[in-house]
Order: structure tokens, then C-alpha cells, then sequence
């Protein structure tokens, strides 16, 4: 998003009590792509590019199509418009009802390569023959993140235009009957009160407007009422021009029908069983995750509204928090209703042991597309400053994803080194208490010691004693000492990883009960820097359900000293009283309803993106995340042949249904936003992976369990 898109999305939302000026809303529209570009298509029929975190390169950054007829110009933007997906397909078909006629449409990115074909059929009322109709399409691509000193070289059937290492070609399979360049917004506009709408006239006498630009105006013919329009973005070094034209002519000639799109693009989304249950759910869910994912395996957060980080610190990098989990949670759903995601898995696992720092932590955030390290402002163990600036909870998530992919067979180079290495990476920062040192929390606003951050250790050194059979530690000299304030040290792991981490595991446990709050019945948000607990309701703390059922899985280890086990469960009949007292607190505390949503706040006292809004906005995240959490607990509960399963089952099936289609957090695109507001409008990154992956999971854990109908018997046993 360019300095200009910025000053003109200002000029035109502000004021507005429900868009936050200068950014470049998703939340209405539906994305194409799944294994290179990210294209949004908007219902009005624009296209914008969303996928440089994905593949480096920028691409289209403003477009706009419109039927030309006796030379006046319908703007597909005037139009009424239904959109929707072809099956279980990336495919978008968008139809524009306007005087003239009525335009079926279809968009697939494919790849570096993105199709539109429009079929036309002029309305009855009218004399037109389609053929007297053509296409106009406006587009302005910005090679390299450039809008300026920006170049065109025109061909017979393609334009390319270029800065220096990405070049981006336009062509159309009927040719162009007509072609002009456009400046960018001038400084007289940008500094006019009005926006400007684009695109204008003619060049006048603006000669080198027609090529100093990286935005065109081109005719497009139509031939029997049918027109297809791609661009084909790469790089120099890569792909010649004569390969490039090619690969386009041959796109259309493969895709000459809505299909042949279809089955390409069909590719993009795995394949779902029909006998799979809330089958739409589940595929809405791999068709999010699809499209945020880079052909690395690592995703972005959300399709980036905000680059230029006006009311956010951005959203198109990968959190390692958010990525570890989706992956854990993909690698459960997979096991529970194969969905043949072992590639999926594996290349996820390559990254994160390829991205892991020497310490055995990982950084904040990376660019997904080749690991290398993003803008952030949480790297303290890269800098020389303190460890407050971490969030030590990203690699207790990578850890435990990992432990849980070795078990499940994905073999990577160098996963034993990396679980090794990553337990001497927890271990530094467990202080002797048992609990993780002050760092940054899940959501980013606040430092302490923090309850979620302490699930996900809990969770992490469960799972890598529950599967570290086989690893050997002793990485570093034998010599080194330990340091006994932090628990760190070389040689604090020793030469079997599984048993330490068993140990650390009941550390950690038992440490959660200097975070419990008896007024409350529920467990702090944090202990503050200063000492004293931060009693506030926070929907990250739910991650304590799934963390115990981690730990109660290590039944009859050898996880205390003395090397004895604890009996049938790990976890203890005071240990799940709390538990089930501090979810329950939890989730009917975040709860907030309106006549237009329900769902969880994300913590007691939010401020966040609410704008005039007096409470705080619901999240889906975190309603999701409760759903989750009442789920894990109720399947927990029922290991343990306790009764209050069922009334968790139920709570977990009532949170779920909020963020299911047809739910008041879901919107008709299947898509999952960050945030609503009361009055139901959503707001910031659209469709966010996380809160699918949750759903994702808890969807086939219910399922797994006979929990899902509110009309089966709680299961026994796990």
C-alpha cells in the first residue's frame, strides 16, 4: 500500500465511527490463491495484491473494471453484486447486475498468475449484442513497492511494467483494443480536500504519462459476450519476457471456462470427505489457511490491512505463536478425519527448525516467504537488551508442535538438534520458581509473568516428555554451569531430554498455584513486574485446558525427583476443581451480547481498535478459544469420569456455534475478522488464521469425542 492509497483512504473514511482511516480494508470480499499470490476481489469487482509477505513481490495495488458501451463507461462498482466461491475451491464468482447487462465473473490466482473472465449478457431490455460491449479494466501495479521511476514495455499481446527486479505483465486473451497510461495521484490532488477518482482522462500533453507509470487503462474486446483478463507477476532473474507471455497465452487457452478455473484452482484447498462433520466449517477453515499459506509452509497472521502500521503494528508476517499453533492444530485434525496433510506438517516443521535462533529461541516475526527476520519489536534475545522484550510463549507453542510432529513420524533434518536446543531455550527463561521470567505477553500490550505464557511451558515440556524418546541432550560442555536464578544453562538439560522435561513439566505445574486467585476462583492474568497479581479476566489464560490435558497424558511417567509416577492421572482432583472453576469464570466473564453478536472479549479492560465504542469488542480469537478450551476440559473431565464434562461439552458446542457459519462472529464470505463491533460490523484482519485453526480443532475433538450433538453420551474415556 502505497504513501498515496493511504492519503486518499483517509481523505474518504474519516470520520467515519467504523473504519479507521488509511487502511486497506478485507473484510468485505473474498480472496483467491492458496500457493504463490493473494489476490482480494472485491464485491465491486476490484483486485488488490495482499501477498508480498508471501512471495516478495507487490503486484497490483489498485484496479477497477467497468462494460464500455457507445463509449460510456458502466463501472462494475455501480452495480448490484452477489459473490460467492465455486465449491471447495479457491475460484470467486462475482456477478454485477447493472442496466446494460449482467456479468458473470470468475477470479483465480494460480500461482504467480491471476485470471479474471467475465461473460456478459447484455438485459433484455436493450438492443445491444454483446459484442458491440468491451471490457475497460484500470490497473496500477507497483513493482518492487514502487510507484514511481516505474517503466512499461508494450507488446503486441502483453504489457509488462517494471522497476527493477520484479517485472509485472497485463495481457488479455482477445488482445487490447485500446491502451493508455496513467500518472499516480499528483501532489495538487493528494493535497486536495476531495479524493480523487480514478482512473481520469487522457494524457493531454502528459507524453510520458503513457509510459513513466505503472498504471494502464486497456480495452479489452469481447468475443462471443467473453473476455479474460491476466496478470503474471515475477522476477527478472527468473523468468524472461518470451516465458512470461507464454505462460499467459497458455493460461487462457487451459482456462477458457469457469471449469477448467474450478479444477485448477481445486488443487489449492485439500480435499474433505463429504461424510465429514460441519463439512463447511472444516472447509472454510483449509481454504483460510490455504490462502494465507506461503509455498515455505510458514503463514501470515492476516492479509495486511495495515502496512504502514496507522493502527496496528501490521498483520502480514508470521508470529510463531500463531503459526506453531495453527500447525498443532492442523496436525490433530488430520489425525482425527485424514486430511492428507503430511506435506503440510513437514514443511512447517522445516521452517521452524530452520528459523530457530542459536539460544534455541525464536525471533518475533519473520517474512514467510524465506524465514529471514521481519520488523518487530519483541527480538530482546537477539538484542543485547533484556528478556522482557521476548514472548517466550512462541517457542513453548513451537516446541510442543514439534514434539507432537515427531511423534506423528514428520522426520525433517536437524528436529531432534532443534527440540534439544529449544528445551535449553525454555529452561533459560523458567526462573527457580517454576514459572517463565517477565517477557511480553500473547497480545502484545503488556510485560509480566503471565499465565498463558506458563500454559504454553507447561504444554511444551508435556508434550517433549510424553514424545523425546530417543533424543539425546548434552549439547554443550558438561562443565558449564547452571544458572540457578533463571534455571539456565548448557548443562541444565543433561543426557536424557525426556526425563528433564518431565521434571520441568512438574515444576511447572506446580508453580500455577502461586497465580491462583481465590476471590475470583480463577487463575491471575499475570504476576505484574513489580510483584502483586493482575486479577483481570484474560481469554489467552484458557490455554490452561488444553495445557493440563498435555500434562495429564504423562499418568504413570516418572515426572517428579524421586522418579515415580503419580498414579491413573497426572493431573489432581484440586488441580481440575480449579481448572474447571477458573474456565468457567473465564468464559462467562469475557461473554458480552448485543443485538447483533456474542461471543468473548479478549481480557477485562481492552481499549484496543474500539474507537467510540464504550466496552470492549468481542474477538473471535478468543471466543474460539473458549469454545476450544471447554472442549479439551470436557474431554478431560471425562478421562477422569467426571460429571461436569457434560455441562463443559455444552458450553464449548454454545461458544463454538458463535464463530460457525451461520454464527453471529461469522460472516457470509466464511470468513473469521479479528474483531467486531456491537453493532455487528467487523473490523481489522480478515479472514485472521488463528481463530480457523481453533475452530478446525475443536470441530473434529468434539467429533472425536461424541461431543459435537448435544444429543450424544459424553465418551468415557480418551
Amino acid at each position: 500500500m502505497r504513501l498515496r492509497d493511504v492519503i486518499d483512504d483517509h481523505k474518504r473514511a474519516a470520520g467515519d465511527d467504523r473504519r479507521f482511516p488509511g487502511e486497506r480494508r478485507t473484510v468485505t470480499g473474498r480472496f483467491t490463491g492458496g500457493d504463490g499470490r493473494l489476490v482480494h476481489v472485491a464485491p465491486d469487482g476490484r483486485l488488490r495484491d495482499f501477498g508480498y509477505p508471501l512471495t516478495g513481490r507487490t503486484g497490483l495495488v489498485r484496479s477497477r473494471f467497468g462494460l464500455v458501451a457507445d463509449d460510456d463507461v458502466t463501472w462494475f462498482d455501480e452495480a448490484e453484486t452477489e459473490q460467492g466461491y465455486v465449491g471447495d475451491t479457491t475460484l470467486v464468482e462475482t456477478v454485477h447486475t447493472t442496466d446494460r447487462a449482467t456479468v458473470r465473473r470468475h477470479d483465480v490466482a494460480l500461482g504467480d498468475a491471476h485470471l479474471t473472465r467475465v461473460a456478459v449478457e447484455p438485459a433484455a431490455d436493450t438492443e445491444l449484442d454483446p459484442d458491440d460491449l468491451s471490457l475497460v479494466v484500470y490497473a496500477a501495479f507497483a513493482p518492487d513497492g514502487r510507484d514511481d521511476r516505474v517503466g512499461q514495455l508494450r507488446y503486441d499481446d502483453a504489457v509488462e511494467v517494471y522497476h527493477a527486479d520484479e517485472h509485472d505483465f497485463l495481457a488479455s486473451a482477445t488482445g487490447f483494443a485500446d491502451l493508455r497510461g496513467q500518472l499516480p495521484l499528483t501532489v495538487p490532488e493528494l493535497l486536495d480536500e476531495g479524493a480523487t477518482d480514478l482512473p481520469r482522462g487522457g494524457a493531454g500533453n502528459r507524453y510520458e504519462e503513457e509510459r513513466l507509470s505503472g498504471e494502464l487503462v486497456v480495452d479489452v474486446p469481447l468475443v462471443d459476450g467473453v473476455a479474460t483478463v491476466g496478470s503474471l507477476l515475477t522476477d527478472r532473474s527468473a523468468t524472461t519476457r518470451e516465458a512470461a507471455r507464454d505462460r499467459l497465452s497458455t493460461l487462457f487457452a487451459d482456462l477458457d471456462s469457469p471449469d477448467a478455473m474450478a479444477e485448477a484452482a481445486a488443487g489449492s484447498v485439500p480435499s474433505v470427505s463429504e461424510a465429514v462433520p460441519a463439512r463447511e466449517s472444516v472447509v472454510a477453515d483449509l481454504r483460510v489457511l490455504s490462502l494465507l499459506s506461503a509455498e515455505t509452509g510458514l503463514r501470515i497472521a492476516g492479509p495486511d490491512f495495515d502496512p504502514h502500521y496507522r493502527h496496528s503494528g501490521g498483520y502480514g508476517y508470521t508470529w510463531f505463536r500463531d503459526d506453531a499453533e495453527i500447525s498443532a492444530f492442523l496436525l490433530a485434525a488430520d489425525d482425527r478425519i485424514g486430511l492428507a496433510l503430511d506435506a503440510w506438517h513437514a514443511r512447517s516443521a522445516r521452517m521452524y527448525v530452520a528459523t530457530q535462533r542459536p539460544d534455541g529461541s525464536w525471533p518475533h516475526r519473520v517474512w514467510p516467504w524465506n524465514g529471514a527476520i521481519a520488523p518487530g519489536w519483541a527480538n530482546g534475545r537477539i538484542e543485547d537488551g533484556p528478556d522482557v522484550d521476548y514472548q517466550a510463549d512462541q517457542t513453548g507453542s513451537v516446541v510442543a508442535y514439534l514434539a507432537r510432529a515427531r511423534a506423528a513420524g514428520v522426520d525433517v533434518d536437524g528436529l531432534d538438534r532443534a527440540l534439544v536446543d529449544a528445551l535449553g531455550g525454555l529452561d533459560a527463561t523458567l526462573a527457580a520458581d517454576g514459572r517463565p521470567v517477565v517477557c511480553q505477553n500473547a497480545w502484545e500490550d503488556s510485560v509480566g509473568r503471565f499465565t498463558h505464557t506458563t500454559a504454553t511451558f507447561l504444554e511444551a515440556y508435556s508434550d517433549l516428555a510424553r514424545h523425546g524418546e530417543g533424543l539425546v541432550g548434552g549439547s554443550h560442555d558438561a562443565g558449564d554451569e547452571v544458572d540457578a536464578e533463571r534455571g539456565d544453562g548448557p548443562s541444565a538439560v543433561g543426557s536424557d531430554p525426556a526425563i528433564h522435561a518431565r521434571r520441568r513439566a512438574r515444576e511447572v505445574y506446580d508453580a500455577l498455584d502461586d497465580l491462583w486467585v481465590p476471590e475470583r476462583g480463577c487463575y491471575a492474568l499475570r504476576e505484574m513486574p513489580g510483584g502483586g497479581l493482575d486479577d483481570r479476566l484474560d481469554s489467552s489464560t484458557l490455554a490452561l485446558a488444553a495445557a493440563h490435558r498435555a500434562y495429564d497424558a504423562l499418568a504413570d511417567e516418572a515426572i517428579g525427583d524421586e522418579g515415580t509416577g503419580t498414579g491413573t492421572h497426572a493431573v489432581d482432583a484440586d488441580r481440575l476443581d480449579r481448572l474447571v472453576s477458573h474456565v468457567e469464570t473465564t468464559v462467562d466473564g469475557l461473554a458480552h451480547e448485543t443485538d447483533a453478536i456474542s461471543g468473548l472479549i479478549r481480557y477485562e479492560g481492552d481499549g484496543w481498535r474500539r474507537d467510540d465504542q464504550p466496552s470492549e469488542k468481542v474477538w473471535t480469537v478468543s471466543t474460539a478459544w473458549g469454545a476450544n478450551a471447554c472442549g479439551e476440559l470436557a474431554v478431560l473431565l471425562a478421562a477422569h469420569d467426571d460429571p461436569r464434562a457434560d455441562r463443559l461439552a455444552k458450553r464449548s458446542r454454545e461458544l463454538l456455534a458463535h464463530v460457525s457459519p451461520g454464527g453471529s462472529l461469522s460472516e457470509s464470505t466464511g470468513y473469521l475478522p479479528e474483531q467486531l463491533f456491537d453493532d455487528g460490523t467487523p473490523d481489522s484482519a480478515t479472514p485472521l488464521g488463528w481463530p480457523h485453526a481453533i475452530r478446525l480443532a475443536t470441530v473434529t475433538l468434539l467429533d472425536d469425542h461424541d461431543l459435537l450433538s448435544a444429543d450424544r453420551v459424553v465418551a468415557g474415556d480418551d
